[in-house]
């Protein structure tokens, strides 16, 4: 069985395009509820990042088993996650991205 598909929203509670993007990703987990989906704020949760610096709110840390599928700004629209969401769930190739971001995921992971 294929490992599980986690979608991790990186974002912070005082930034109205992350409140905004709160309801998007709720209802694109609702239609996709065999992917796991967790909202990790960078500051609440800024021990986790490490010296990983998100620049750009929100982003989107998409990983299987021990590989990044994808790490990057995504605009808060529904449809543009979900096809996101559904083209990496077949992807079988990690994404190429720098150790801190291998090292968030592998930290979420554990």
């Amino acid at each position: 069985m294929a490992a599980e598909l986690h979608v991790i929203s990186l974002c912070a509670e005082w930034c109205g395009t992350c409140r905004d993007w709160k309801p998007v990703i709720d209802e694109v987990a609702r239609a996709h509820p065999q992917v796991r989906w967790r909202w990790l704020d960078i500051e609440d949760d800024a021990d986790l990042l490490g010296d990983l610096d998100v620049e750009t709110l929100p982003t989107l840390l998409v990983g299987r088993g021990d590989q990044v599928l994808f790490f990057g700004p995504v605009l808060p629209k529904a449809e543009l996650v979900a096809r996101l969401v559904e083209s990496l769930a077949t992807q079988q190739h990690a994404a190429g991205v720098d150790g801190d971001v291998a090292a968030l995921w592998q930290r979420l992971r554990s």
